[in-house]
């Protein structure tokens, strides 16, 4: 990642106020992979999705279901709340 991106996304918070939230709550998603050590493939696999289905919802291109989001923080073993919620919802 470009060391300026911060900079980047200030710039376009600005432009849509919204944007920002978005980024963050997609983010978790890569961030607990990550972390686990997994692969798109791998936490697919264990959610029983495609590799494609995960890159879409980590670039926010896809709103899973509950049931998949559910599934989703069962194999990275997260809550809901730390995966896909706002933290201070309007």
């Amino acid at each position: 990642m470009p060391r300026d991106s911060g900079h980047v996304w200030g710039k376009i918070a600005v432009v849509w106020p919204w944007i920002e939230e978005v980024v963050r709550l997609n983010m978790r998603l890569k961030l607990a992979r990550v972390e686990m050590g997994l692969s798109q493939q791998e936490l697919a696999d264990k959610a029983g999705v495609t590799r494609q289905t995960i890159g879409l919802i980590e670039k926010g291109r896809y709103n899973p279901t509950l049931n998949l989001c559910v599934r989703i923080a069962r194999a990275l073993n997260r809550t809901l709340d730390q995966l896909f919620w706002e933290a201070n919802p309007d």
